[in-house]
């Protein structure tokens, strides 16, 4: 669509210019010529700083009779001279791209994984976004309306896509994580990292700080606040309150009513962070009283999912599960 547009801004200026005779039909490879002339016009009319259509046209007048062959034959042999020096892609070891290859595939391989003097990026697997997918459908229809922004425009959701949908997935795999942990060591046993793809790197950046490398990231987009921080923040409380209140269910053991209060209101840390995140990324001052009704609203929400997976179990006549157990306890207790 985007080369469309193009195409189309482009056959306008070729029809315009051949209206005004700038370029007559006579001349010499006059298909070139119009190309020329047209990507010309489409520079100049392109907004640059504080110069109006004026001043551009002064300088090319000022600037253009001082150009010659053997000036422009000199930057073209210095571009060639750039590109010989950058290593051509194919000529890529077989061993790099293999490694390549392996960090693309994200469904088993750590996030974490880094080589030596490597610095430790945020990555997503396919299986992570599709999980993400039901909470961003949920977000929009839920949080856009507070946005001003129409669920129903496709501008107002992939505008914002890439940003919220990275976050959300990288979040759902930090999740998916913990929750191997916690049942694994509910069940007695020793999470076998590298059967799914993890190794003891990860468990050890994962318990001390695993939502980082995503703070690094939107850090460098220019996206991370302090309030996006307290976020994560709560987001890595909640996964330690899920360790320790599953791990004492697991062994019969009591557990503390603050505790499982505290944990449910931190579970829907996920929802504020893209919230934070959207109002950054459209320039907008953050709106505490939304802030404060979602906050509520958010609680609510996670008591009803409870209480509507607790009937369904019940009448299936599941068994439920460490993280089901857990659950239930934060609505019932």
């Amino acid at each position: 669509m985007e080369e469309l547009k193009r195409l189309e801004k482009f056959q306008t200026v070729v029809s315009s210019i051949t209206c005004h005779g700038l370029l007559s039909s006579s001349s010499s490879d006059s298909a070139s010529s119009s190309r020329f002339l047209s990507n010309l016009v489409l520079f100049l009319v392109q907004p640059c700083g504080e110069l109006d259509l004026d001043s551009k046209l002064g300088l090319l007048s000022e600037f253009l009779p001082k150009i010659s062959g053997p000036f422009l034959e000199e930057i073209s042999r210095s571009l060639e001279l750039d590109d010989e020096a950058t290593t051509p892609l194919n000529t890529i070891s077989a061993e790099c791209q293999n490694s390549c290859v392996k960090r693309s595939v994200m469904d088993n391989v750590d996030p974490y994984m880094s080589q030596k003097h490597q610095e430790v990026v945020a990555m997503v697997g396919l299986d992570a976004m599709k999980r993400a997918n039901s909470t961003l459908e949920d977000f929009s229809r839920s949080y856009f309306m507070f946005h001003r922004l129409d669920i129903n425009e496709p501008q107002s959701i992939f505008r914002y896509l890439p940003v919220l949908s990275f976050t959300e997935s990288y979040i759902y795999q930090m999740d998916a994580l913990n929750e191997k942990i916690v049942s694994e060591s509910a069940c007695g046993s020793q999470v076998i990292y590298s059967s799914h793809g993890w190794n003891a790197e990860s468990r050890v950046l994962f318990e001390t700080n695993p939502l980082k490398p995503l703070g690094d990231l939107l850090e460098r987009e220019a996206l991370l606040t302090n309030r996006v921080q307290q976020e994560f923040n709560s987001g890595e409380e909640y996964w330690a309150l899920e360790r320790k209140l599953c791990h004492a269910l697991s062994n019969k053991n009591k557990i503390c009513l603050e505790d499982v209060m505290r944990a449910i209101h931190l579970k829907s840390f996920d929802y504020r962070v893209l919230n934070l995140l959207l109002y950054k990324l459209r320039g907008e001052e953050v709106n505490e009283l939304h802030m404060d009704f979602l906050s509520i609203s958010e609680f609510l929400v996670e008591v009803a999912d409870d209480l509507f997976d607790y009937e369904v179990r019940y009448t299936l006549k599941e068994l439920p599960n460490v993280i089901t157990i857990f659950q239930l306890d934060m609505v019932f207790l």
